[in-house]
């Protein structure tokens, strides 16, 4: 680079003489001026180009070198920026599950208010965490406590096909949904009816304790039922719910009964047999579930002939009861859960809470 600033200012000083020389000579009647090579005596002139090149040649040589270490010290200092900032998002993450609301209607707003309501003012350690909100323009976001396991969803239907829960782990995540559901229906006032209990909203921490999630469409007992829109996920509705619009606590039973299959079966609520016809998991289970020579044939494969066929019965049973048609024939939620204690060990914590959670979590304004 100095090297050239040096060409260029040979070449400017170079095209100077000629330029004076040239117009000297257009006057025949006037002396010749000197160059300035031989204008000053003892060539001072031409002394001080030399020192005018040796200046630029410095400082050029001087930007050669410094222009290195400067770059060298700017890839640090962004280096060691960028490491700093992957170190502090490394321990926020996974601290927060950060849920964004796209639905902007009427509706989605509505949701988006009744979580935050509900959640912020229950605490049950099977119930999702809300550790805050935020409103900004039409961005809604909702801060969860992370779930490092995801969705009960994911674990059976995902691509580890449920070959991360055993028998006792299964019994365990339908024992924590019934302690959250019983929660919610006894031990909130008013009480709770969820309203879209499935396993993509049961979400599962690092040991796979189990947490209901998503009160969006949760109803409080008491509300006008005319104003309730008919809302859920068609595999999980209640027949009375979907047909009558008849809403009740039973209508939560219903879906755990559901749950209750898929961690039995590892089936989807809904399967489609035709481009035009589905069958439900209740559909297709009643027969198998009714009939002990066929109940251990159709087991998910994953924990077939790692349990006691007593308890296998047992859960079968309970689920029966769960998806029975007429809601009076469900039992309460109460009851499911005692009778899914003594099915999961003690260290897994199938054992009765006695009195924890009996403080009533107030709802009302």
């Amino acid at each position: 680079m100095g090297f050239v600033y040096i060409l260029i200012l040979n070449v400017q000083i170079s095209t100077i003489d000629a330029r004076v020389k040239n117009h000297v000579s257009f006057s025949p009647d006037v002396a010749p001026m000197p160059s300035l090579a031989d204008s000053s005596p003892g060539g001072e002139t031409h002394s001080n180009k030399k020192l005018i090149i040796g200046l630029i040649a410095a400082s050029s040589f001087t930007g050669i070198v410094l222009l290195p270490l400067i770059c060298l010290l700017i890839y640090r200092r962004s280096k060691k920026f960028k490491s700093k900032k992957t170190k502090g998002l490394d321990s926020l993450r996974g601290l927060p599950l950060i849920k964004r609301l796209d639905n902007q209607s009427r509706d989605g707003i509505k949701e988006f208010q009744t979580e935050v309501d509900i959640l912020s003012k229950i605490q049950h350690p099977n119930v999702i965490n809300l550790l805050g909100y935020c409103v900004y323009d039409e961005t809604r976001l909702l801060v969860y406590e992370l779930m490092p396991n995801g969705s009960l969803d994911t674990q059976l239907h995902g691509p580890s096909c449920g070959s991360n829960l055993t028998w006792h782990c299964r019994m365990k995540i339908a024992l924590d949904t019934a302690r959250g559901l019983e929660y919610l229906h006894e031990h909130c006032k008013p009480s709770v009816i969820h309203r879209d209990l499935k396993t993509s909203n049961i979400l599962l921490d690092s040991n796979y304790n189990a947490k209901l999630s998503d009160f969006g469409l949760a109803v409080m007992d008491g509300a006008s039922r005319e104003k309730i829109k008919l809302s859920g996920t068609l595999g999980y509705v209640a027949p009375e719910y979907l047909l009558d619009g008849k809403l009740t606590d039973k209508s939560d039973v219903y879906a755990f009964g559901v749950v209750l299959l898929e961690l039995l079966l590892r089936r989807r609520p809904v399967e489609k047999l035709a481009p035009s016809e589905c069958q439900s998991i209740v559909n297709w289970a009643m027969p198998h579930l009714t009939d002990r020579t066929k109940l251990p044939s159709v087991i998910d494969p994953v924990i077939r002939d790692t349990m006691d066929l007593k308890h296998l019965y047992q859960v079968a049973a309970v689920a029966v009861l769960c998806v029975q048609p007429e809601p009076s024939y469900r039992p309460l939620i109460t009851d499911v859960l005692h009778s899914l204690v003594p099915l999961v060990p003690v260290d897994l914590g199938g054992t009765l809470r006695v009195g924890e959670y009996r403080v009533a979590a107030t709802l009302e304004p």
